[in-house]
Formats: structure tokens, sequence, C-alpha cells
């Protein structure tokens, strides 16, 4: 017999959605990872968006909800934004574990939900996240084990992160839910050409394709939903301390599928990344913490 309430089993079903979600992008960057050597970074950020945007326009008819003239400008620079992220981001894979990729990606939101709060006590998860970051820039002895070049992107993915936040807001605003649909177009519409003209037919080989249809819904359809489903039950603030665990799970799948076992220094920079992100969104109020949740404004 289940004894449990309503809300708690609401409870535990959201923050298991919240989960599953995050295992999901992960598979998908594994997936991408895998692609990376065969079409490129650019080639595998054009299948990501190109197929995801394709199955959006089956699901969401975009057409029925055109931006209006004062809207583009904002949709434009969100589209922008994303596709930037995620053109970065793979650039950064080529060279790096995707743990580390991932953990400095998060510095992008983390410098959103601080800038968005002014507290003094987010002094200190600046300080712990810097601390963090050091390790892994390439000015230290353990960070001098990692490609400079894909240790910028990455960090640049971070900035394309912020912009996609702010600007995925203020679409939002502009346009209502459709702005990420429009979003996600523009963004494959100048990410696609580019892969397209870098790895040609390859992109449609047998042995690359489905591998670009699993990247599309691991890291698009089903874990937006899954985010979808937990967003309902749980407060912003909640979801985005559980999505602060994220590099956690990306450092425990590039090390069990891709092999990329880390040193323990650069595990304990993971881990004071993840926990000045945490500690920056879990004390905000809750207009504060949303700025730093994904699911709000995702691709």
């Amino acid at each position: 017999m289940n004894t449990a309430s309503p809300r708690a089993n609401s409870t535990a079903t959201a923050v298991s959605s919240a989960i599953v979600a995050m295992v999901s992008f992960q598979l998908g960057a594994t997936m991408a990872k895998r692609l990376i050597p065969a079409i490129g970074a650019p080639g595998t950020t054009s299948l990501r968006l190109g197929i995801s945007a394709l199955i959006m326009i089956a699901l969401q008819r975009p057409w029925r909800s055109v931006p209006s003239r004062a809207a583009w400008p904002v949709i434009l620079a969100y589209g922008i934004s994303l596709g930037a992220m995620n053109s970065v981001f793979y650039l950064a894979l080529r060279t790096i574990p995707l743990g580390i990729a991932v953990a400095l990606e998060f510095t992008g939101p983390l410098a959103v939900a601080v800038i968005a709060s002014r507290r003094k006590v987010d002094y200190l998860w600046v300080a712990l996240a810097a601390v963090g970051l050091s390790v892994l820039l390439p000015i230290t002895k353990s960070g001098a084990t990692l490609d400079g070049m894909g240790v910028l992107f990455a960090l640049a993915a971070g900035v394309g992160w912020a912009l996609y936040i702010v600007f995925g807001q203020k679409a939002g605003h502009a346009h209502g839910p459709a702005a990420s649909t429009w979003g996600l177009l523009i963004a494959a519409f100048l990410a696609t050409p580019i892969g397209i003209i870098g790895a040609g037919p390859r992109l449609l080989s047998p042995d690359v394709l489905p591998l670009g249809f699993g990247v599309a819904i691991f890291s698009g359809g089903l874990p937006y939903t899954l985010e979808m489903i937990a967003l309902r039950r749980l407060s912003a603030k909640t979801f985005g301390t559980l999505m602060s665990f994220e590099p956690a799970l990306a450092a425990i799948a590039g090390a069990i599928i891709l092999r990329e076992h880390l040193t323990v220094l650069q595990y304990l920079a993971i881990a004071a990344i993840i926990i000045a992100s945490a500690g920056a969104v879990a004390g905000e109020s809750e207009p504060e913490a949303k700025e730093a949740t994904r699911a709000d404004f995702a691709p």
C-alpha cells in the first residue's frame, strides 16, 4: 500500500524527470563527441540544430505565430546566441574532456545568477568558482594538461549560454513560448550551411546520420520535455539547484562512456564550480533564481 502523499509523489516524479533530463543531455553530448572526428564540430552542430529544427517545425508549425517587427531583433539575438553556444561548445569537445567542458560552460549561467542577485554572500560563490576555474585553466600544473583553445572555446560557450539566458528571457517576453522555436530555427539557419560546407555528403552517411538523430533527440526533444514536467512541479530555485549538478553527470558520462578519466584535482575543481553554482541559485529569491535555469529558454 502506497502511503506517500500525492504532493510527495509529484515532487519525486519532478525530481526524477529533471535527473533523467540531465542524463539525457550528457548522453547526447557523448554521441556528439563521437561524431566530431568524423564530420567535425560544425558538421555535428548542423546535425544537432538542423534535425531539431525539422522536428520543431513538424510539431510546432511556427508559421502560425510569426514574430512581430518589434520582436524580431531580440529573437534574432536569441537565435544567434543559441547557435554560437552550440558551435563553440562542440569545438571545445574536440580537445578537452566532456566533464571539464560542461563545468567551464557553467560559468555563464553562474555569472548571470550572481549579477542578478548582488548579494554579499555571492562573492563567496564567485571566489569558489574562481578557485575551481583556475585549476582548469592552462595556467596551473593541472590545467597545463588541457588544450588551451579547447578551454577558451568552453569559456566562450559559457558566454554564449549567459547571452542565451538574457536574450531568451527578453524573447520570451516579446513573443511568448513560440520564441524558443523561432530562436532554434534561426540558429539552425545560420549553423547548418557551415556544417554542410565542411562535411558535405558525410552528414548523410549511414554511420553518421543515426548518431545525428541521437544527438538531436537526447540533447533536444527528450530532455526538454522532461524538464517541462519538472518545472510544472518544482520551483525554479529547486530546479536550478538540481541543474547545478550537471557537470558531475558530464564527468561521470565522460569517464564511463568516453573513457575520459580526470585527475583528482580536476574532479575537485569541477566540484567547486558545482557548489558555487548551487549556492548562487539556491540562495536567490524566486524571480532571480529563475535567471539561472536552463529550461525556461532552452534550445
